[in-house]
């Protein structure tokens, strides 16, 4: 729920949850790659910086998309908990590919939820962050971000570090 402009409380949209979900997500994944481009080898460095630079627009154009709909962006938060630890290069490669399909689980919620240019918008980010995850990991799945496959892993939520 949020609050109206007469202080009553309106419902939220799924459209609307879903649009924070990922915005928390991408967050979370820029945060990510802050660690990957630390350990990764040079000669991935480029693929990871491009990827940063991905998700910073995709987060700054889900902002405003929550704005659009009426709703407050959830800021940053200060550290995240990653999945596992990141000493070398092969783990950060590892730490890609599951901020990846992670995302990419994110979306798969927000192209249920929307309809239209949005949902368009959510399907294309679902495709970036599913061939990432594949670049990144080797390997492929029949259906990217759907709810068998997310049974199987942690969930895509992203989980800020207190």
């Amino acid at each position: 729920m949020s609050a109206s402009s007469t202080g009553t409380p309106t419902p939220v949209s799924d459209e609307l949850t879903a649009l924070r979900a990922a915005l928390r997500a991408e967050h979370a994944a820029v945060y990510g790659y802050g660690v990957v481009g630390g350990r990764i080898a040079q000669a991935r460095r480029a693929e990871a910086l491009a990827a940063y630079d991905a998700h910073r627009a995709r987060r700054d154009e889900l902002a405003r998309a929550v704005r659009d709909l009426g709703g407050t962006p959830d800021a940053a938060a200060a550290a995240y908990a990653l999945p596992f630890p990141v000493p070398d290069s092969a783990a950060a490669v590892r730490l890609a590919a599951e901020l990846e399909e992670r995302v990419a689980g994110v979306y798969s919620d927000l192209v249920r939820a929307s309809t239209g240019a949005r949902r368009g918008f959510a399907a294309g980010a679902l495709r970036e962050a599913a061939v990432r995850a594949v670049r990144w990991s080797g390997e492929s799945v029949a259906f990217p971000g759907l709810a068998e496959r997310a049974a199987a892993t942690p969930t895509a939520s992203a989980t800020p570090r207190t």
